[in-house]
């Protein structure tokens, strides 16, 4: 296929605000895709060469990308170096230094999705002495046959900067429309999503094997599935209004979120993100077969640093000092973990997500053998109120953030976000009760000592029906020093020319960012606000919701992906709490 339809596609898609336009021309594009290599079409549409879970990087510097450049058009380095400093997107500066290209005597070949596609995971698999001067030549060689629009959009996706605007919804929204010719059968398809993590995968069975294979996708071992996610919840008297029965209470870590496979003694670890961290946790791999009671089984944990004197938990931040490719030994021994497990989805050949909580549970106790470096979060019956005020209190206590409540009868839903699950966290004085998680779309510059920052950041909720991130308010307090220094280093190279469209907002920010980094704020309270976009004409027409005095708890929730921020749905339940406690008072 050649890869001028996938690059004048993106083009159209770089042109474009407006989500319906976004998936039209997906849809279209999918539809002339080739089915052997439709699986590789969507890694690239996706930014990426596999799925999360199977860690292949590009790692090649922009540095080596611009010699490369500078091989293949006879134009030197240093003027390719001013035009990227001047434009700030190496793509667009290839595209650009390209259309100057020396022409030379030799016709240069018809450049495809699969050279592209080929190249590129060579390219990911080059390592050791002289792995940079092949990553060079690959690069150069692409660039001799491709076009400038062409050459913009290779490089894209081999710096990690390809933003067009669409995420897995929309993609699995086009998959749908393209295969099934409706929409609605999005679903069958984010379920098959939802246990193999693959959207390539996906896209290829659908396309080669209809939807009847799709549906018949299954667990299989170091494939991560997507976690289940819970609501929010202000008070346990809400929960058992919700619940009308007795409900399981869950102390709720503040740890990373873990997915373990054993397969005898294979381990492998994946985040809450699907990508494999193993190598964070080699304390992990080498304790854990021994603690757990089962051949094959895949088990959710929470990994929660301990102060190795006292043996209290530590917040969340100290553990990502794991999260380094170098000296990980001395950082095991400095940051001690414990795992506390609390699912089991998959054990000895058999699917246990459709097994009642109660009876996962059940399980996970007989699985899993306890000792200080393995536990099961505590869990507790509860039956009122009463009961749930007193076991929250027993968890932050613990050091813990607050609980999860279950319903006993309730499935594990892989990749859904339902009111079977409830988290209730800690109260904050004189704030909303809850924490919120909000994604960092945009930015304005400080003043005084922030010169030269960020000083302001505009954040925004998730709204998970039209996958689109809704302005909710501004942020500038919480913030120490050394916080706004690591945010503008994370923010920097999340920086766009342009708003994303999947971005709502009134406001117009100093700069724009992919919307991918979530930070937790608490806030005085909720109020309706004409400017800002969060839960928009849901509480009143013309007005959204937005937060009073919010501020920085400090918490940088890098194991976070942008969908997992708080949604519209829940800063409208945290409204009507409000509310109602106004009215009460």
């Amino acid at each position: 296929m050649k890869f001028s339809i996938i690059s004048d596609a993106f083009q159209q898609m770089e042109a474009t605000t407006k989500r319906l336009e976004l998936t039209d021309i997906l849809v279209k594009l999918i539809q002339e895709i080739p089915e052997d290599v439709i699986a590789k079409a969507i890694y690239l549409i996706q930014g990426k060469l596999r799925p999360n879970f199977e860690g292949v990087e590009l790692g090649i510097a922009e540095k080596l990308v611009m010699r490369a450049m500078s091989k293949s058009s006879g134009i030197p380095l240093k003027k390719i170096e001013d035009d990227y400093n001047k434009g700030g997107d190496l793509g667009q500066t290839a595209e650009n230094i390209l259309q100057q290209k020396i022409q030379t005597t030799f016709a240069s070949e018809v450049i495809t999705l699969e050279k592209v596609y080929d190249t590129l995971f060579k390219i990911s698999k080059l390592e050791g002495k002289g792995s940079q001067e092949m990553k060079m030549k690959y690069v150069s060689s692409m660039l001799n046959d491709a076009t400038p629009q062409e050459s913009k959009f290779i490089l894209k996706i081999l710096l990690g900067t390809l933003r067009l605007g669409i995420a897995e919804n929309t993609v699995m929204d086009a998959l749908a429309i393209a295969f099934t010719g409706k929409k609605e059968n999005r679903e069958i398809i984010e379920n098959a999503y939802n246990v193999s993590s693959d959207l390539g995968k996906v896209a290829e069975v659908i396309s080669t094997r209809g939807v009847e294979e799709i549906e018949k996708f299954q667990i299989k071992l170091f494939s991560p599935i997507r976690p289940m996610l819970a609501d929010r919840i202000k008070s346990g008297e809400e929960t058992v209004e919700k619940f009308q029965e007795k409900f399981a209470a869950e102390y709720k870590l503040d740890g990373e979120r873990a997915q373990i496979h054993k397969q005898k003694d294979k381990i492998e670890i994946f985040s809450r993100s699907l990508e494999i961290i193993t190598s964070y946790y080699p304390d992990i791999v080498e304790k854990i077969s021994k603690l757990i009671i089962s051949e094959d089984v895949i088990l959710e944990a929470e990994v929660v640093a301990m102060n190795s004197n006292s043996g209290d938990f530590l917040p969340f931040q100290e553990l990502m000092h794991r999260r380094r490719k170098y000296e990980i030994e001395e950082a095991v021994t400095k940051y001690p973990i414990t795992v506390n497990f609390f699912d089991v989805l998959f054990s000895e050949g058999k699917n246990c997500m459709d097994m009642r909580y109660e009876e996962r549970r059940e399980l996970l106790e007989k699985i899993i053998k306890q000792d200080d470096f393995a536990r099961l979060i505590p869990m507790s019956i509860i039956e009122s109120k009463e009961q749930v005020l007193e076991v929250l209190e027993n968890s932050i206590n613990s050091g813990c953030e607050g609980l999860m409540l279950k319903h006993l009868d309730s499935t594990y839903r892989a990749g859904i976000r339902g009111s079977n699950w409830l988290k209730l966290k800690r109260e904050y004085q004189n704030e909303l009760g809850d924490s919120l998680d909000l994604v960092v779309v945009g930015a304005f510059f400080g003043k005084g000592r922030r010169t030269g920052k960020y000083g302001t950041l505009l954040l925004s909720t998730y709204n998970d029906e039209e996958d689109v991130f809704p302005s909710i308010c501004k942020v500038g307090t919480g913030f120490t020093d050394e916080s706004l220094d690591q945010l503008y280093q994370i923010l920097s190279p999340k920086v766009t020319l342009k708003k994303n469209p999947r971005i709502v907002s009134e406001m117009e920010a100093d700069v724009w960012f992919e919307p991918e980094l979530v930070i937790e704020i608490v806030a005085s309270e909720i109020t309706q606000s004409p400017i800002h976009k969060t839960a928009l004409d849901k509480i009143k027409e013309g007005t959204g919701l937005a937060l009073r005095f919010p501020k920085f708890t400090g918490k940088i929730r890098t194991e976070k992906n942008s969908e997992d921020a708080s949604t519209d749905e829940e800063v409208i339940a945290l409204y009507k709490v409000q509310k109602k406690t106004e009215n009460q008072e």
